[in-house]
């Protein structure tokens, strides 16, 4: 993304919400510090491109060392392909026995890449197991959230639900509601507010969860209508964190709501439906759907 007009050369872009992308200036990062963290963030794909990237770059310098320090016995002279292939076999210990360090310096730098060799893959193997241990979760959120009328009282709700056959044990779910507002001098602050969920807790969350907010004289909702939350530049920010029954460690996942994405006057579908046979059918292509409620505009 192009950076906008005006901002400096070290800005750079942090936490993305839907919709627009904040950027930061003048934050102070420990680049070496923060790279096992960024590396665990990244993509399958990515961090395995990055170690072949990493250990193919040791690959050619030591290749170019050969290439020119020479000495090497069954390598062609002025063939970088065979130094290449040379430190190919050395810095991951294949050995044939048809190429072989025939000078003292070729010796030398042979030694110095083997021992770069058993570092660097002890590295990778590190990294690819610790990201490859890491427990993730799988959990959807609906698209959109609704505000609608629950037994009489007007609610803000949205779903949550588990991808896997997992139970995700003590699912502890949070909301925070964040409002723009304008101070009596006149100054903009953002205000968070912790949401009070009607049941905020599942011993056992194995497939979908209806997480409701009653909006009453408390909420910070109370009196808004879409003009009202698009005014408020309104963003709930919800959080999910549990303990897997499968690899007995914690997981969490994290999504955001903004006001564009509240519905007024609608409810969920339900996925939850008898068969004639007595048993119970979950239809999961109802998730994210969303329908009329049919109830007259909320008075508050």
């Amino acid at each position: 993304m192009a950076r906008p007009n005006g901002l400096p050369s070290n800005a750079r872009r942090g936490y993305a919400p839907t919709g627009y992308t904040i950027w930061v200036v003048g934050d102070d990062r420990a680049v070496l510090r923060d790279a096992y963290h960024t590396y665990l963030q990244l993509p399958w794909w990515a961090s395995l491109l990055l170690i072949c990237a990493a250990i193919f770059t040791i690959d050619l310098v030591f290749a170019l060392i050969f290439f020119f320090v020479g000495g090497l016995h069954g390598v062609r002279d002025g063939s970088f392909f065979d130094a290449l292939s040379f430190s190919v076999q050395t810095l991951h210990t294949i050995g044939y026995g048809v190429m072989s360090p025939a000078s003292s310096t070729a010796n030398v730098v042979m030694m110095i890449e083997s021992m770069t060799g058993v570092i660097v893959i002890a590295l990778a193997t590190g990294l690819v197991f610790a990201k490859f241990s890491r427990a993730t979760a799988r959990v959807a959120f609906s698209q959109h959230a609704v505000i609608t009328t629950y037994n009489g009282k007007p609610h803000f709700m949205f779903r949550v639900g588990n991808r896997r056959t997992n139970v995700i044990v003590q699912a502890q779910l949070a909301a925070t509601a964040s409002f723009t507002e304008v101070t009596t001098e006149g100054h903009t602050f953002y205000r968070a507010y912790e949401l009070k969920l009607v049941r905020d807790r599942m011993s056992g969350m194995r497939r979908g969860w209806t997480a409701m907010h009653a909006i009453d004289d408390a909420s910070p909702f109370k009196g808004l209508d879409t003009a009202g939350l698009a005014k408020a530049e309104v963003e709930i920010e919800v959080s999910v964190v549990g303990l897997d029954s499968v690899t007995v460690q914690t997981v969490h996942s994290n999504h955001l709501y903004t006001d564009k994405q509240i519905i007024f006057g609608h409810r969920f579908a339900d996925t939850l439906s008898p068969l004639d046979n007595g048993d119970m059918l979950i239809d999961l292509t109802q998730f994210d759907i969303t329908v009329p409620d049919g109830q007259p505009p909320s008075p508050w």
